[in-house]
């Protein structure tokens, strides 16, 4: 079962209520805000004036079993009490600085550096952080709060977009002389702050912001790369302005997919999107990277024909290894990598059939077969895509696309319901009636008789043997 907010304070109160320990951060923030507790693992932090070891191993003794302890930052001194179930955490970090007054100075934004005694009390607020949090204002807790922590300029846009906040104008200025100082990051802070960014509902926002602070040229050069690509008469938009505008339609289909899909498929395609993916994303939050990354590699195939067209042959495949590359820079899992990498690669497939419509079920099981795992995410990747590319005769062909799409989704839901059929006959027993060893022709014969099942022309073992036998005989 999960432990609720108040129950986990009450907990941490219980166990570590002392003198010298005070909550700080999100949680504080959000209470005075009247927001509330967003969605996801629940994550405290205390301040300790003392050894915040001790504090964390009391928390964890008086934790559900199964919670564990460790250390977080050497550096700083950070421990973290972790639940069993990963849906909570608590960091207990020494106080920084002479004070608790100095340590809350030291932070980013005033609107976090609000304390309140564990034990309960009236609440510490040095820097104004409760007036600016009734005015949504996001403001810096002191004038080097982004030399002390580039982070700080990528968390500015974060917390904008996740509030809805403004920033000041002084503290926007700070934080656009600091952003080369992000080179410096661990790429896992800079990964988790932009995980971030690309949930919250103006994720697009959030990277205009992250452009104009100056944040984007560090941590995703590449996304700025794209600004100015001209792209051909299909397209009303640079590369960089179409990405932005695929987000969008991304994030506008994964918040309300019935409004382009029929109830029962914008249920299924809601359930998809919400299943867990990789580093605590969703496979909505995938599709967001695949979204950001489809395009990637348009600045160096941009090709100019002979004809005057404007081309970018290859960009797929080449973005699906620079999606890797800059995912890796940011030490992404191989699961992620993979995912984002497979969308990249097979988004353009979708649109290669909308001239062969109808379909036939041989197209079906091409494109199902091909496009496998992400047979129903990059169909919505690639409606996206369709739907910001507005030029030249862009209404009748994004009313073909998107009838496409609708055919193919469906099918795609069923094949990711149900599976492949049940093979009709295994490899080791092919083999053994053909006489044939075991290898790439073994594996080309099982490939052709699954889709010969998927197509309805064969039913039963005989048949496919039969049609193994015609295959050997016809390559002589």
């Amino acid at each position: 079962m999960s432990t609720s907010e108040p129950e986990l304070l009450e907990m941490a109160r219980g166990a570590a209520a002392v003198e010298g320990v005070w909550l700080v951060g999100g949680a504080v923030r959000d209470r005075l805000a009247g927001t509330q507790q967003r969605s996801g693992a629940i994550d405290l932090d205390l301040i300790v004036d003392g050894d915040g070891e001790a504090v964390a191993r009391a928390l964890r003794d008086a934790a559900p079993p199964g919670a564990a302890v460790f250390a977080l930052s050497d550096q700083f001194g950070v421990w973290r009490v972790h639940g069993a179930e990963g849906d909570w955490q608590i960091d207990c970090t020494p106080l920084q600085g002479a004070t608790l007054e100095a340590d809350l100075r030291a932070r980013d934004l005033t609107i976090n550096a609000i304390a309140e005694p564990l034990a309960g009390g009236q609440v510490i607020d040095p820097t104004g952080g409760i007036d600016d949090l009734q005015r949504g204002v996001l403001r810096m807790a002191g004038a080097q709060a982004f030399a002390n922590d580039p982070l700080r300029c990528v968390r500015l846009a974060r917390f904008a977009v996740q509030l809805g906040f403004e920033i000041e104008t002084e503290t926007f200025a700070a934080a656009q002389a600091q952003p080369g100082g992000l080179a410096g990051v661990a790429g896992e802070r800079t990964f988790a702050e932009l995980n971030l960014i690309l949930a919250s509902s103006e994720a697009v926002g959030g990277f205009r912001l992250l452009d104009q602070i100056g944040a984007s040229a560090v941590v995703l050069p590449e996304l700025v790369e794209l600004q100015g690509v001209e792209q051909n008469a299909y397209h009303h938009l640079d590369a960089y302005e179409h990405t932005l505008e695929v987000l969008q339609f991304v994030i506008d289909l994964e918040n309300d997919p019935a409004a382009l899909f029929a109830d029962r498929d914008g249920a299924a395609v809601a359930a998809i999107l919400a299943e867990p993916l990789a580093e605590g994303l969703s496979r909505g939050g995938g599709l967001r990277w695949g979204a950001l990354l489809h395009d990637i590699a348009k600045p160096q195939t941009r090709a100019q024909f002979d004809d005057g067209r404007i081309g970018f042959p290859g960009h797929a495949a080449e973005g699906a290894e620079q999606s890797r590359v800059i995912l890796g820079r940011m030490k992404a899992s191989e699961k992620l990598k993979a995912h984002v990498a497979k969308l990249t690669l097979e988004h353009l497939r979708l649109g290669f059939l909308v001239h062969e419509r109808p379909l036939t079920a041989e197209a079906f099981y091409l494109y199902l077969t091909s496009c496998q795992p992400v047979e129903v995410d990059v169909t919505l990747l690639s409606l996206a895509d369709r739907l910001a590319t507005r030029g030249r005769k862009a209404e009748q062909a994004i009313m073909a696309h998107q009838q496409l799409a609708l055919e193919v989704l469906t099918e795609a839901l069923r094949w990711r319901a149900e599976g492949p059929p049940e093979p009709l006959i295994r490899g080791d027993q092919l083999a053994s009636q053909l006489g044939i060893e075991h290898g790439a022709l073994l594996g080309s014969l099982l490939g052709a008789i699954a889709k010969a099942q998927y197509c309805g022309t064969i039913s039963d073992q005989a048949a496919a043997v039969e049609l193994a036998q015609a295959l050997i005989t016809a390559d002589g």
